[in-house]
């Protein structure tokens, strides 16, 4: 009997032991919908999930909504904090660490690099990932890892004013002969402006002809291969000069300017993103209309900077399976179409940015064309050191320096700036 208890107590000692050392999971851990394992219980839900919304009217009036019904379905209440998406990632590290954090937040996806060096972001796992456009997952894929849950996708492209030129210029050529013939820098007329020294409205002329950022390969960018001084970009960069040389676009011209001109019913096209449509809409009424930007002599189609809105988990959320959960669900296709009837803002899902609603929507249709030809801006933290070299580079061009020459100066300055900041 004694030999038996003491064979008892061994096996009972070494199932112990193997317990101790296997895989230790907490609730929490368990995936969430997406990438989420459906066995998480009842038991797992949190009470209460946060998060912090960005604070334009329209934009939380609409989240308001969409979360009632996740509410609804899962029993979770959500707890919105209107901040500005601008100020969450400071706020974020400030509170977070303190445990007064949000469980998600709202950024735009070029700052993901900075948010994850900061450590302030968890990756998510989406096995619907393919419901999103995919320049939209592009966007918030960093380092291989999708780090945000897109919920808007924006670009601009060309609004026209029907009155001036009755059919959008869909050539180069057709954009310059409106400009060339329509004219009159006296009388403040112009056939075409746009914001021809803003490196942001100007990429997609580099990058048409084979200009980029940072070479991208493997989802990952190289920040040493800069390609703003290559024949491609000095191509577009001449192109663009030749706007300032014949005179078809003022030096001085600013946004303000610009949208001055065109709702006064001076200019026939310009250049800018859909953030402009209700001003436009105000001003000119039916005559308004949009398309995607021209194609270029080599025939390709300008690829103009796409930018992504997403929500992030933080690091620091006790709830990231749910969060992910929440995340999906406000960003499914029923809930992004509501949101772009009432935020106006086009969505990353895929199936309600190709819905009828936009594709016929006369104004919004140009730029959810233009988006497929578009390329996310880059989303690592040397990207900060691109915007003034180019901007000065194109303040050179526009006076008509030698644009290979501002260029190739243009981008030694970014990489001495790369190297100054520290980063690699």
């Amino acid at each position: 009997m004694k030999k038996f208890l003491s064979m008892f107590m061994i096996m009972v000692l070494a199932l112990g032991f193997l317990a101790a050392c296997g895989p230790q999971r907490n609730a929490q851990e368990e995936p969430a919908e997406g990438g989420a394992n459906e066995e998480a219980t009842e038991t797992d839900k949190p009470e209460k999930l946060t998060m912090w919304v960005n604070d334009e009217e329209k934009q939380k009036d609409a989240i308001a909504e969409m979360v009632k019904s996740f509410t609804e379905e899962y029993g979770i209440e959500v707890e919105m904090t209107p901040i500005s998406m601008l100020d969450q990632v400071k706020n974020l590290a400030l509170d977070a660490p303190a445990g007064k954090g949000p469980d998600v937040f709202f950024q735009p996806h070029d700052r993901i690099g900075d948010i994850v060096t900061q450590g302030l972001a968890e990756p998510v796992t989406l096995d619907n990932a393919g419901d999103y456009s995919e320049t939209a997952i592009d966007a918030v894929t960093y380092d291989g890892e999708i780090y945000g849950v897109p919920q808007v996708v924006e670009t601009y492209g060309l609004f026209y004013n029907k009155d001036l030129s009755p059919e959008a210029p869909s050539t180069m050529e057709e954009l310059t002969a409106l400009a060339s013939s329509q004219t009159d820098a006296a009388q403040d007329k112009y056939g075409f402006l746009m914001e021809a020294a803003n490196f942001y409205f100007v990429y997609p002329f580099f990058a048409g002809y084979g200009g980029y950022v940072f070479n991208k390969e493997g989802g990952a960018y190289d920040a040493s291969d800069i390609g703003l001084a290559n024949e491609g970009a000095v191509q577009g960069g001449e192109l663009v000069q030749s706007w300032f040389t014949n005179g078809y676009i003022p030096k001085e011209i600013t946004g303000d300017i610009m949208n001055g001109l065109f709702t006064g019913g001076k200019v026939a096209a310009v250049i800018t993103g859909p953030w402009n449509i209700a001003t436009y809409r105000d001003a000119l009424g039916d005559k308004l209309a949009t398309a995607p930007l021209p194609l270029l002599e080599n025939g390709e189609n300008p690829k103009s900077f796409v930018g992504v809105k997403s929500w992030m988990v933080s690091s620091y959320s006790e709830n990231k399976e749910w969060a992910t959960k929440l995340l999906q669900h406000i960003t499914n296709q029923e809930n992004s179409m509501y949101y772009y009837e009432n935020a106006g803002e086009m969505p990353a899902n895929q199936a309600a940015l190709t819905d009828e609603k936009i594709t016929n929507d006369p104004l919004m249709s140009g730029f959810a064309e233009q988006i497929a030809y578009g390329e996310p801006m880059p989303s690592i933290p040397q990207m900060q050191q691109v915007w003034d070299p180019m901007g000065s580079a194109l303040q050179f061009i526009a006076n008509g320096d030698d644009v290979k020459e501002v260029l190739e100066e243009a981008v030694q300055t970014i990489k001495d700036n790369i190297a100054a900041s520290g980063a690699k």
